[in-house]
């Protein structure tokens, strides 16, 4: 294990749960890399994936952004393309960006397609599923509005989507952001996710959440103090 590393596992305390505000602070503080390190969240959901009427997914607008631009591609046709395009989308296609995709071209973060696409979309669904591409009504990415989705994923929209072990991972910023920006963050993604509990879901939905960078330590966060 390397100095910094040691360093900030010092400065942790792996049994506590810290507050919102203490665990920002400590992990700003420990994010020495020499790049801007992505801050993650983890949060523990008391659900069974394995249930469909449990999978907890959706996206939401994080008030401070990312601090990362998304490179986003549009499947539309006539004015909805060029609605796409005045938006701000980096590539806008039909038929031209299926081929493309075939080919391995895969130069976009997000994805977005006009219901009417989706039968072009499909056949390249088995290339831009395993990728989390595929466009979904439920994420806002199958709309006629495409312009205001293309907007929002510039904006700082991200997705999420409950794993395996009923865990949803998100990037919510960067440590370079000052502390008010990540905390407000962190509660944007915890509204969303709490607005999604399942009705099916028993016991405590919310169990644990925790907040690491890249190059970081995990600091575990006391649900109560998100607010």
């Amino acid at each position: 294990m390397g100095k910094r590393l040691k360093n900030a596992y010092a400065n942790i305390d792996s049994s506590k749960l810290y507050t919102l505000d203490e665990a920002v602070q400590l992990i700003k503080s420990n994010a020495t890399a020499k790049f801007d390190e992505t801050v993650d969240i983890a949060v523990q959901l008391g659900v069974d994936p394995k249930q469909s009427d449990q999978m907890v997914r959706g996206a939401v607008s994080l008030p401070a952004g990312t601090g990362k631009t998304l490179r986003v591609a549009v499947f539309a046709k006539g004015p909805k393309a060029e609605d796409a395009k005045k938006a701000g989308a980096d590539i806008v296609g039909d038929e031209d960006l299926m081929h493309d995709i075939e080919q391995g071209k895969i130069n976009f973060d997000r994805l977005i397609a006009t219901p009417d696409m989706m039968g072009v979309v499909g056949r390249v669904g088995k290339i831009l599923g395993p990728k989390g591409l595929m466009p979904n009504p439920k994420l806002g990415t199958v709309t006629m509005d495409v312009a205001n989705a293309v907007k929002a994923a510039k904006a700082g929209q991200v997705q999420f989507r409950v794993d395996a072990t009923g865990i949803v991972h998100a990037g919510i910023g960067k440590a370079s952001f000052d502390a008010e920006k990540i905390k407000q963050n962190v509660v944007a993604l915890i509204k969303a996710l709490n607005a999604l509990k399942p009705a099916s879901s028993k016991g405590i939905y919310m169990q644990k959440v925790a907040l690491s960078t890249t190059q970081g330590v995990g600091v575990k966060v006391a649900v109560s103090s998100i607010a």
